[in-house]
C-alpha cells in the first residue's frame, strides 16, 4: 500500500502505519462528505485512534442524528469512488491562518495559534476539501477500501467543558472489506452480550432520567444476583480473617482533604454540599473512613495485620460520554478492603491478596488476563503525592514481592493510585476492550497522612503499611462482567430464578403450585408460570428470556405419577425424577458452584 507523506514523497507504508492511515485518511473524506451535505459545518479534530476514527464537529444550527449516518456514508463512498488525487502542501503561519479564514474553519485557526511559532504547518488537498495535518495519507481516495460509520456522541472543544459541545462523528475503517466483515460480526456478538440489553430483557437492573444518568437501580432479579455475590465473596473474606465493618455514604471535605483526595481527585467527585457550617462530599472511595476506623482506639503489632472489609457504595462523577450501564456509573458498591500491616507483613499479605484473586477466578472461570504493576509517573507532579523516597520504597517493595510470587507482570508508567504502586488484573471480556477487575495496591502515604501507629515489639511507635485490595473490583462491574461472559446464563447458585414451573393446562396447576412451594421451602428460588400461554411458549420464554437454569414441565402424567419432567437449560434434554430428587439434586448443584 502507497501512502504519501507531509513533504510530498511516495513510499510503501510500514506494516504498522497501514491502519493508522487508513483511518487517517477515512476522517479526512468523513470531513469532504460532511462538508458536501453540510455546508455551514465547521472542523475541530480527526485523529486515528485505537479502534478506528472521528471527527469533531460544529454543526452550528443544525442538529443531526443516528439517522443522518447512511446518507453521510453514502457521500463518502461517492468521494472515494471519484478516486481523488491526495496531495501535501506547507505554508507560513500567516498563509495558514489566512487560508482557514477564508475557508471559514475557525477552530483551526484557534489550533494554529497553540502551535509553537517554529511549527511547520502542512496540509492536505483532496478535491475541495483542505485540512491542516500531518500525515501522512493514502495517495488517492479510492484506496480507502471499506469503513463504516457507527455512531455520535458528544465532545467538548479541547476537552474541556468550559468550551463549546461538539458533535463527533465516529466510524470505523479496515483494509478490505472482509476485515470490516470480521468487526461487523464481532460487533453482533457484542450486541448480543451487552449486558445493558440482557439486562433489561432479564428485569436486572434499570436507570431512569429522572433519578439521574449513571445511576442504575437494581430490581428484583438483579439485587438477587447483587446479594449473593456480596455473600459469596463476604464469606470467603471471614475465613480469611477480614472483619466487615459499614460505613456513611458521605465524609466532610477536611477528610479527603487530609488524605490528600481533594487534591489529587475533587475533580472527579461530586459538588460539595454546605450543612450547618460544615462542608461534605459524596464519598468516592472508602480508605479515608477506614483509616479513621483503624485511629479509633490504640493498636500493638500484635492486632496487626488488621484486615477492615466493606461492600461500600461510593460516588464518582464520571463524564456522560465514559457511562455504560453497570459496567461504568456515577453510583457503584466496591468489594473494598483495607489491610494495616506491619512492614515484614508485607509480603504475606500480598501473596494471601493474590491467592483471594486467583481463588475466586477459579470458581468463576476467569482464564484470560493479564497482571499489571502500576507505577507512577515522575514527570506528573500533578496527579501523585510527591515523595520521591515513599515511591520509591514502595514501588521496590511490591516490584520485589510480586517476583518473590513468581507472578507474571507487565510495568506501566502513570497507572499508579496518586498515594502508591498496585497490582492491576485486567481480564479480557467476550468482547471490547480490556479492564481492570482486580487491585492491590500498596500505600505508605495514607497512613503517615492520618498518623496512624502500632506499638512495636520494642515499645515503639511505629507507622502500619496499608494494602487497599477489592477483589470483584465493584459489586456492579463484576455482575455486569459475569452477564456479558455468560449471555445472562447464570449458573445455578446465581442465577436469580433457579427454576420455573410450567404447568401444561389447569389440570396441572395445584400440583404445579405444590411443587413450587415445596422448592421454595427447601431454600431454592422457584417461580411458578400462571399465564395461559402454550407450554412451548412458556418453555422458549423461560430458557431464552429468563435463561432459566431448570423448567419443570408439570403435565398429567407427573400429576398422577407424583413426579416432574425436569427440562435442562445447558442441554435441552429432559429427565422425569421425583421431587425429592430434584431437591437433592439443585442442592448439591449449588453447594459446589457448578458452573
Amino acid at each position: 500500500m502507497k501512502i504519501i507523506y507531509n513533504d510530498g514523497h511516495v513510499d510503501e507504508c510500514p506494516a504498522e502505519l497501514e491502519l493508522h492511515v487508513i483511518r487517517h485518511t477515512a476522517a479526512h473524506i468523513l470531513a469532504q462528505a460532511v462538508k458536501h451535505l453540510y455546508p455551514d459545518a465547521h472542523f475541530a479534530y480527526g485523529p486515528a485512534t485505537e479502534k478506528g476514527f472521528h471527527y469533531d464537529i460544529d454543526f452550528g444550527d443544525k442538529t443531526i442524528s443516528d439517522e443522518d449516518l447512511p446518507a453521510i456514508e453514502k457521500e463518502m463512498a461517492a468521494i472515494v469512488k471519484q478516486n481523488l488525487p491526495i496531495k501535501p502542501f506547507a505554508l507560513s503561519r500567516e498563509e495558514a491562518v489566512k487560508l482557514m479564514q477564508e475557508r471559514g474553519e475557525n477552530y483551526k485557526v484557534e489550533h494554529i495559534s497553540d502551535l509553537p511559532e517554529d511549527a511547520v504547518l502542512t496540509f492536505y488537498q483532496q478535491g475541495d476539501y483542505i485540512d491542516m495535518c500531518v500525515g501522512p495519507h493514502l495517495c488517492y481516495t479510492k484506496a480507502l477500501k471499506a469503513f463504516k460509520l457507527t455512531t455520535l456522541s458528544g465532545a467538548y472543544w479541547k476537552n474541556n467543558a468550559e468550551n463549546k459541545m461538539l458533535t463527533r462523528v465516529n466510524g470505523v475503517a479496515f483494509a478490505d472489506k472482509d476485515a470490516l466483515a470480521a468487526w461487523e460480526k464481532q460487533m453482533e456478538e457484542a450486541r448480543a452480550r451487552d449486558h445493558r440489553r440482557i439486562g433489561k430483557e432479564m428485569q436486572l437492573f434499570m436507570t431512569d432520567d429522572l433519578v439521574g444518568r449513571g445511576l442504575p437501580m437494581f430490581l428484583p432479579k438483579g439485587y438477587t444476583v447483587w446479594q449473593e455475590l456480596e455473600d459469596y465473596i463476604k464469606a470467603k473474606e471471614r475465613r480469611l480473617g477480614y472483619l466487615h465493618v459499614m460505613t456513611p455514604c458521605v465524609g466532610t471535605v477536611d477528610l479527603y482533604k487530609t488524605s490528600g483526595h481533594w487534591d489529587h481527585y475533587k475533580d472527579n467527585m461530586f459538588p460539595a454540599m454546605e450543612v450547618e457550617g460544615e462542608t461534605f462530599v459524596l464519598r468516592p472511595m472508602n480508605c479515608p473512613h477506614h483509616m479513621r476506623i483503624y485511629a479509633n482506639r490504640p493498636r500493638s503489632y500484635r492486632n496487626l495485620p488488621l484486615r477492615i472489609g466493606e461492600i461500600a457504595h461510593d460516588f464518582r462523577f464520571e463524564a456522560s460520554g465514559t457511562l455504560k450501564g453497570i459496567e461504568r456509573g456515577r453510583h457503584f458498591c466496591q468489594n473494598d478492603a483495607h489491610l494495616f500491616v506491619t512492614p515484614d507483613q508485607i509480603e504475606s499479605e500480598v501473596a494471601s491478596v493474590v491467592g483471594l484473586i486467583r481463588d475466586v477466578y477459579k470458581d468463576f472461570n476467569i482464564t484470560n488476563y493479564r497482571c499489571v504493576l502500576s507505577l507512577r509517573d515522575p514527570k506528573d507532579t500533578k496527579k501523585y503525592h510527591q515523595d520521591d523516597a515513599m515511591w520509591e520504597k514502595a514501588e521496590s517493595a511490591l516490584r520485589t514481592v510480586l517476583t518473590d510470587l513468581g507472578i507474571n507482570f507487565t510495568e506501566e508508567i502513570g497507572e499508579a493510585a496518586f498515594y502508591g504502586p498496585k497490582l492491576d488484573v485486567n481480564v479480557q471480556p467476550a468482547v471490547g476492550a480490556e479492564y481492570t477487575l482486580s487491585t492491590c495496591q500498596l500505600d505508605f502515604c495514607l497512613p503517615a497522612k492520618f498518623q496512624l501507629t502500632y506499638i512495636d515489639s520494642d515499645g515503639a511507635p511505629k507507622t502500619p503499611v496499608v494494602i487497599h485490595r477489592a477483589i470483584l473490583g465493584s459489586l456492579d462491574r463484576f455482575m455486569a462482567y459475569m452477564i456479558e461472559e455468560t449471555k445472562g446464563c447464570f449458573p445455578l447458585w446465581l442465577a436469580p430464578v433457579q427454576v420455573k414451573t410450567l404447568p401444561v393446562s389447569e389440570k396441572s396447576l395445584e400440583y404445579a403450585d405444590k411443587v413450587t412451594e415445596a422448592l421454595k421451602d427447601a431454600g431454592i428460588r422457584a417461580e411458578l408460570d400462571t399465564s395461559n400461554e402454550k407450554i412451548g411458549y412458556k418453555i422458549r420464554a423461560a430458557r431464552q428470556e429468563e435463561r432459566c437454569p431448570y423448567m419443570l414441565v408439570i403435565g398429567e402424567k407427573e400429576v398422577a405419577a407424583n413426579t416432574v419432567a425436569v427440562r435442562s437449560r445447558a442441554t435441552d434434554a429432559t429427565e422425569v425424577m421425583t421431587l425429592e430428587e430434584l431437591i437433592a439434586k439443585l442442592k448439591s448443584e449449588i453447594e459446589a458452584k457448578t458452573l
